[in-house]
């Protein structure tokens, strides 16, 4: 055995002597794993009022953060902090484009429902992206195809449970909207909607399938971030308290 090989064997001795002498103890082993960036951004909240980071659609005041469709100035009714759809002005769009957002809306249908039955209980509609839509409806004892009732994704997913309250009364949308994503024209991820009625859970991060369409089924088409879109179905429904959060990526562990 040479001088050289004895001092090599040494030497991985003494390294692995020192390892066990250095054995690190569970609260050392923890912290291996602990992340400290980047730090969450501090958000107020308050009961009915809308997180400190959101951009407000509509607060009860005037409909600034609207516009119509059709273009120009939106149409619908503002009155005692309530926005009324105006039958027949058409849809209204956010003048700010989104992509994945956090939305809440609170809706209300009129108590008049005499006559009225199925799709034409007080319909309207929130698209996300100008083309996605969370059905809003009536559905209070109201018998309608399900994939088209409140909290359907339209004519595409039917909700878990109808928690709706009677006409007349609010209702709240709690909305988590991830956006589908393209590179170039081709489908990269779909989209995906989770969808809270009331607080009750009616879409559980439920993929879509594509654009909504009234007629045939629904497809993909390439696009990038784009507005709100309220819908005028020639019905007085009501809306206040519409507020959205846009999404961005959580920052994961990595225990590599």
């Amino acid at each position: 055995m040479t001088k050289t090989t004895l001092l090599s064997g040494l030497a991985l001795s003494l390294a692995s002597t020192a390892s066990v002498a250095k054995e690190l103890s569970p609260e050392e082993q923890a912290a291996k794993s602990e992340v400290w960036e980047p730090v969450p951004a501090m958000v107020e909240t308050a009961p009915g009022k809308a997180p400190s980071d959101a951009v407000v659609l509509f607060d009860g005041s005037d409909l600034s953060a609207f516009e119509s469709l059709k273009g120009g100035e939106a149409k619908w009714t503002v009155e005692d902090g309530t926005l009324t759809v105006k039958p027949g002005t058409g849809d209204i769009v956010s003048k700010q484009s989104f992509c994945s957002v956090q939305l809440h809306a609170e809706w209300k249908t009129p108590e008049d429902i005499e006559g009225l039955e199925s799709q034409q209980r007080n319909n309207s509609g929130i698209f996300l992206q100008q083309r996605y839509e969370v059905q809003v409806l009536d559905s209070y004892n109201n018998k309608t195809y399900p994939n088209g009732q409140a909290g359907s994704i339209y004519k595409q997913a039917i909700p878990l449970v109808n928690p709706v309250n009677p006409p007349g009364e609010w209702q709240s949308y709690d909305i988590i909207f991830n956006a589908p994503e393209f590179d170039g024209d081709e489908l990269v991820k779909p989209g995906y909607l989770t969808v809270l009625i009331n607080g009750v859970l009616v879409q559980n991060h439920t993929e879509i399938l594509g654009k909504t369409e009234w007629i045939g089924g629904p497809s993909y088409e390439a696009h990038g971030c784009a507005p709100i879109q309220l819908q005028d179905h020639s019905n007085p429904v009501s809306f206040r308290n519409i507020w959205v959060r846009e999404i961005g990526q959580n920052t994961l562990t990595d225990f590599r």
